[in-house]
C-alpha cells in the first residue's frame, strides 16, 4: 500500500540540478497555497522518493504522492511514512483507503477514463479537479502522466 509505481521517463524535469530531495520537496510545497503536510520530509535515492509527514487529509496525501511521482527520473514513491490527520485518533490508527492511480496511455481522453471508472464520461471534471497539480488544461493530457481517480460521492 505504501509503494506507488510511476513511469520514470515521463514528468517534470527537476532532478539533477542540485539536491534532488530539496527539489521535490519544493515542488510539493509550491503546489499548495499553504503547506498541508506537517513535517514534510522527502528523500530521493536513485529512482525512488520516500515521503514522510502528516497530511491534513487523504486527498492531500494522494496529491503529494502524485507530485513526487510525476517527476522525470522517478519510478517509485514510498509513502509508508506519509500519514493523515484522519488516521490519527486517540482510539486507534485508521487504515488508509485504497488509492486509485491511472497512467495515461496514448489515445486516452478524460471522458474515456471517466467512462471506464464511473460509467459516465461527463464526470471527467471530478478527475480534473482532483489532479490540478498534474492536469493544467483539461484538453491536454499526455501519455505517461499518472493521475488520481477520486471517489465520486453521490
Amino acid at each position: 500500500m505504501g509503494f506507488f509505481d510511476f513511469i520514470s521517463n515521463a514528468g517534470k524535469k527537476i532532478l539533477g540540478k542540485g539536491d534532488d530531495s530539496a527539489a521535490i520537496k519544493e515542488e510539493i510545497e509550491s503546489s499548495f497555497d499553504e503547506l498541508p503536510v506537517d513535517g514534510l520530509v522527502v528523500n530521493v535515492e536513485g529512482d525512488t522518493v520516500t515521503l514522510a509527514g502528516i497530511a491534513q487529509d487523504y486527498p492531500t496525501r494522494e496529491k503529494a504522492i502524485l507530485i513526487a511521482g510525476n517527476v522525470e527520473g522517478i519510478a517509485k514513491v514510498n509513502a509508508d511514512q506519509l500519514i493523515t490527520m484522519e488516521q490519527i485518533s486517540e482510539e486507534s490508527v485508521k487504515e488508509i483507503p485504497e488509492e486509485i492511480f491511472y497512467t495515461i496511455e496514448k489515445g486516452d481522453t478524460l471522458w474515456g477514463i471517466a467512462t471506464k471508472y464511473y460509467d459516465d464520461g461527463s464526470l471527467y471534471t471530478h478527475i480534473v479537479d482532483a489532479n490540478l497539480e498534474v492536469i493544467k488544461n483539461a484538453d491536454l493530457i499526455y501519455p505517461g502522466q499518472t493521475i488520481r481517480i477520486p471517489e465520486v460521492l453521490a
